[in-house]
């Protein structure tokens, strides 16, 4: 059997071969109704899609909008990897981790 490889030693190609691979599936489960399945191939689809982004992009200090989740806000307290450190403006205050690819544009400051 061969072993999964991580994301991070994926070629650009490989991953978005995984991420087309990863979202067909997640349509199908979706139109059978396995939502449970469906929620955890499109988190895959995230993460692989995080290793095509550069984190240089990304800057601690500064805000960015959700994706999927209009008018929420997340200051960037460090990066590690591909994750952003940080925390929901408006929310409890607990830092989190969230994957770069979920980070869109910044918000004007």
């Amino acid at each position: 059997m061969e072993q999964e490889k991580r994301y991070s030693e994926l070629t650009e190609y490989q991953l978005k071969q995984e991420i087309a691979e990863l979202k067909e599936k997640a349509r199908k489960a979706e139109q059978l109704g396995i939502v449970n399945e469906f929620a955890v191939l499109e988190r895959k689809a995230l993460m692989a899609e995080a290793y095509l982004l550069d984190p240089n992009d990304f800057s601690a200090g500064e805000i960015y909008g959700i994706e999927g989740d209009p008018g929420t806000y997340f200051k960037i307290d460090y990066l590690n990897g591909v994750f952003a450190w940080g925390y929901r403006l408006g929310g409890d205050g607990k830092e989190e981790a969230l994957p770069i690819s979920l980070l869109t544009r910044k918000k004007s400051s």
